[in-house]
């Protein structure tokens, strides 16, 4: 990469790439800045440190699950939505496990919004089973947790039992239509 087409972006473009080859742990600065072909020092000029990097990279991650899932739920609504949304969700996770695992589950301003926007297209795939305020808060938590909780043990080979995996997941998400049917 040339110096000159080095900017915040690519900066996190050269950190998503390094995550998806080498995973979570290998992102420091100077692995980044060394496939960036720059000194360390020089990415200052674009993220002030490491937890901003981090931070960045967790933005992008969030950015391109919501655009995922809310492509996934346009023009769905009920069942056939939540269906089309835990699809994305634990496609998006197994095609990319180390981006997914990258992300920091903090109180930074800029991951919380980012957060936001994907909590958003869960919410409004809820809507049309009647949900409000806080129990619309708690079924979207549980649809999370259990697409997340998935889609993560699945991309770390955590079933080792012979059958399908595709049916387990048809299965989980009845269960989670189902109880949202409640």
């Amino acid at each position: 990469m040339a110096r000159a087409a080095l900017s915040a972006d690519a900066v996190v473009d050269v950190a998503l790439r390094l995550v998806d080859e080498e995973g979570p742990a290998a992102l420091t600065l100077a692995a980044v800045a060394s496939r960036a072909g720059v000194a360390t020092p020089s990415l200052y000029k674009h993220v002030r440190n490491l937890a901003e990097l981090r931070a960045l990279v967790s933005v992008r991650v969030m950015d391109e699950l919501a655009e995922r899932t809310g492509r996934a739920v346009l023009g769905r609504s009920a069942d056939e939505a939540i269906r089309a949304l835990m699809l994305a969700w634990r496609a998006y996770v197994v095609a990319h496990p180390h981006r997914y695992s990258a992300v920091v589950q903090a109180a930074e301003p800029m991951v919380a919004q980012a957060g936001d926007r994907l909590v958003a297209i869960v919410l409004a795939a809820l809507r049309a089973y009647g949900l409000e305020d806080s129990d619309a808060i708690h079924a979207a938590r549980c649809l999370r947790a259990a697409a997340h909780g998935f889609a993560v043990l699945e991309a770390e080979n955590g079933f080792q039992l012979p059958e399908e995996l595709d049916e387990s997941y048809d299965l989980l998400i009845r269960m989670v239509i189902a109880g949202l049917r409640t």
